[in-house]
C-alpha cells in the first residue's frame, strides 16, 4: 500500500465481531492527531478513536444520527509523533478492544449494537503504511 496522509475511506469493510482491524501508520512529527472511525456512515460511528497529542489524551466516542455521544477519555498516550505505530481494533459482541503499540488496551462499548462495520475512515496527521482486516 503507498503510504498516504489525510483521508481514507472504505464502504464495504464486512468487519463482524471476532475480526481485528490491524492499522500501521506513522505519525508526523507536525501532526496534532487523528482518528480512526468505524460504523455504518460518517453520520453512525459505532467507534471514534481519537488520539489528540496538544490535549495528550485519547478520546473515544460514538454517533448516532449525526450527533455526538458521551466521550471516554484514556490518559494513556504511549505513543508520539514521529513515530511508527501499530493498532488492532477488535471487535468483539459488545465492545471493541484497542491494543496500543505498547500493549496496552483500551476498551469501549458497542453502543449500537452493531453486528457488522462496513464503514471505516481514516482522518488526520497518520501516514498509513499498512491496513489489514482478519
Amino acid at each position: 500500500m503507498e503510504v498516504t496522509e489525510g483521508n481514507i475511506e472504505i464502504l464495504n469493510l464486512d468487519m463482524r465481531p471476532g475480526n481485528t482491524l490491524k492499522v500501521k501508520g506513522k505519525i508526523p512529527a507536525d501532526s496534532v492527531g487523528f482518528s480512526i472511525n468505524l460504523g455504518c456512515s460518517s453520520r453512525d460511528l459505532a467507534l471514534h478513536f481519537n488520539p489528540r497529542f496538544n490535549e495528550s489524551v485519547i478520546v473515544c466516542n460514538s454517533k448516532f444520527s449525526n450527533c455526538w455521544q458521551t466521550e471516554y477519555r484514556d490518559r494513556h498516550l504511549s505513543f508520539y509523533r514521529g513515530s511508527t505505530v501499530k493498532f488492532f481494533i477488535e471487535m468483539l459482541s459488545d465492545k471493541f478492544r484497542v491494543k496500543l503499540p505498547d500493549g496496552h488496551e483500551v476498551y469501549f462499548p458497542n453502543r449500537h449494537g452493531y453486528h457488522k462495520i462496513n464503514y471505516v475512515n481514516i482522518h488526520g496527521g497518520l501516514k498509513m503504511i499498512s491496513f489489514r482486516l482478519s
